[in-house]
């Protein structure tokens, strides 16, 4: 594998096979990779739920329920911001969508300037060719006492694409504003079975990858 540098970033999406949208502005180029801006959709996840039976505390289980029923999504407006309070979790969406060719992958990274404010950027990780939509970032004040506002519009991390030594088929997902809380592809319905039974000697047998 070897890093994109700026210039093969640009020819790429000039070419139209890699695409970053809205389009990349001349402060977010960096040597060899791109700063992605914050979006303006913020996802808080609830503490409880109104129900027959009063107030009920939410306990969430990722592989049986992590829809946006379980978050307050808000969605700020041009020239609104967003206080973070001390050691409180969220979810914010990128500005920008990215798709993915099948010839690259990407990885994201926190810029140092938001982990230096307190913040906890937890999101490195890899985006798998063909992916196309907008972007996750689970974000984390770290602070005891202080609050930080986010401004949808600034620099929050950066990606940095990874040529693939061949072209893979990869599963293409797209994911929209209305899908940003659920990052990623769903879990397979069988492999969710297997694991909350606790039947892992099935889960490898049965799904081995053949030679």
């Amino acid at each position: 594998m070897s890093v994109l540098t700026q210039t093969e970033i640009l020819s790429r999406i000039k070419n139209g096979d890699l695409a970053i949208e809205p389009n990349v502005d001349t402060f977010q180029l960096q040597a060899h990779s791109v700063d992605l801006r914050l979006g303006f959709t913020f996802m808080l996840p609830k503490q409880y739920i109104i129900t027959k039976s009063g107030r009920e505390a939410l306990r969430i289980d990722p592989l049986r329920n992590h829809g946006p029923e379980y978050f307050d999504v808000i969605e700020l407006e041009q020239g609104q911001y967003f206080e973070l309070l001390p050691n409180e979790h969220i979810l914010v969406s990128s500005l920008e969508s990215v798709k993915i060719p099948k010839d690259l992958m990407a990885i994201l990274y926190p810029r140092s300037s938001v982990n230096r404010k307190g913040l906890s950027v937890d999101l490195t990780g890899i985006i798998d060719s063909g992916y196309e939509g907008m972007l996750t970032l689970p974000v984390r004040n770290n602070t005891a006492s202080q609050i930080i506002r986010l401004y949808p519009g600034e620099r929050f991390c950066q990606i940095v694409f990874e040529d693939l030594s061949h072209a893979v088929d990869a599963r293409q997902s797209r994911w929209h504003r209305k899908d940003v809380i659920e990052k990623g592809e769903p879990d397979k319905k069988d492999e969710i079975e297997l694991v909350l039974s606790g039947d892992i000697k099935t889960l490898k047998t049965e799904h081995a990858v053949s030679e």
